[in-house]
């Protein structure tokens, strides 16, 4: 199924502020919460689509990417995906600001009475950002890298979890669990309630009696792992692709971080690129140029021959259609543009000086006033 638009997923203008985009976000989530739509998948689904679309649109270089590249910019084109693996436990987690620190939306009353649900803090694992380097060749077709990272993984000995053997951890008693605790203070204005998070666990809601001791209760170990990156065609020079939880491991369990892969674009020998477009310079020879042949032209994976038209002039180009790079959004694909120059020799023997001074004094061999103002009309161009 493809893909909504962030913008119409929030219901906002592409040039919306942070903050409208915050409240379109927290009106979305009140209408589709679990809470409020109990059994209803379809909401679900809903409310896991507008917290894909806010992951993305309040996060200032997501939102940048996201407006350059769409979708093909974000994790789906990096063969993860925002929000494809994210569960309600992980949007919770994330956007706790909007949910007032709880499933049940304590900072708008809750519906019913409230949600049950106990949610309690999971750590986030920090981001990674790595570089590839691509040739023209894998930035054409598209590529599948396999990349060897060295990282935090959770611990394998316990599981994550920090805690030696089962009986390693424990009900945190501060907050039984809950992550938070609840203050009541008398104000000018009354009781007042105020919701923390639980200082003895972290917000955790339970507490490690017994340390593992191969990751020294942390629930994660530096060790190398191998993660495949497939890389869209038509990418660019410092384009940055996401893998949304393939960073380092959260702690105790948490949720992971995003690899972000940068983009660097190795130079060709003979094209040069110009956006989805590339240029070949073409230096012929003076009899090619005044009668005319063939000329092997290099591509990304080949040569092709084109014709080379009687008295073809310096400045010329040719316009090999499709032969360029494919766009990163699959709106079609670039061209390759010949640059016609031609070579005039340094020296010359007596009898190549002898012929030169003989056309020297032919018309032929003598510009007229159309030809030199239309090689002008194209040198102008250039600075217009």
């Amino acid at each position: 199924m493809e893909k909504r638009d962030y913008y119409e997923v929030l219901g906002v203008e592409k040039n919306a502020s942070a903050d409208e985009i915050k409240k379109a976000y927290k009106k979305m989530a009140i209408k589709y919460h679990p809470d409020r739509n109990p059994g209803d998948k379809e909401a679900e689904d809903k409310f896991k689509e507008a917290a894909e679309a806010y992951e993305v649109l309040s996060d200032e270089n997501k939102r940048a990417r996201y407006d350059q590249f769409g979708h093909a910019g974000m994790g789906g084109a990096a063969g993860g995906g925002y929000g494809q693996s994210m569960s309600m436990d992980d949007i919770f987690s994330m956007f706790g600001d909007i949910f007032g620190g709880r499933s049940g939306f304590g900072g708008f009353g809750g519906f019913g009475g409230g949600s049950s649900r106990q949610q309690t803090r999971r750590f986030r694992g920090s981001d990674l950002r790595i570089k590839v380097k691509l040739n023209l060749k894998e930035i054409a077709e598209g590529v599948e890298k396999k990349l060897k990272l060295k990282k935090y993984v959770p611990c394998t000995h316990c599981n994550g979890t920090g805690a030696e053997g089962s009986s390693g951890t424990e009900t945190c008693p501060d907050c039984n669990g809950t992550g938070s605790v609840t203050r009541t203070q008398q104000s000018i204005f009354g009781m007042m309630q105020t919701q923390t998070v639980c200082p003895r666990c972290g917000g955790e809601g339970k507490i490690i009696k017994n340390k593992c001791p191969h990751c020294s209760g942390e629930g994660i170990v530096y060790a190398e792992e191998i993660v495949t990156v497939k890389i869209p065609a038509g990418v660019a020079e410092g384009m940055q692709l996401s893998m949304s939880g393939k960073g380092n491991a959260g702690k105790h369990n948490g949720v992971p971080g995003d690899l972000l892969v940068l983009i660097e674009e190795e130079a060709h020998p003979e094209l040069l690129r110009d956006e989805n477009d590339l240029i070949y310079n073409l230096l012929l020879d003076i009899p090619t140029a005044t009668l005319g042949g063939t000329a092997d032209i290099p591509t990304i994976d080949s040569k092709v021959r084109v014709k080379i038209e009687p008295g073809t002039q310096p400045g010329k180009v040719l316009r090999l259609r499709g032969k360029g790079l494919p766009s990163v959004n699959g709106y079609g694909t670039g061209d390759l543009l010949v640059n016609i120059s031609v070579y005039i020799p340094e020296t010359l023997s007596r009898d190549e000086k002898a012929a030169m001074e003989k056309f020297q004094k032919s018309d032929n061999f003598r510009p007229n006033e159309s030809l030199k103002e239309k090689i002008f009309r194209k040198f102008r161009n250039l600075f217009d």
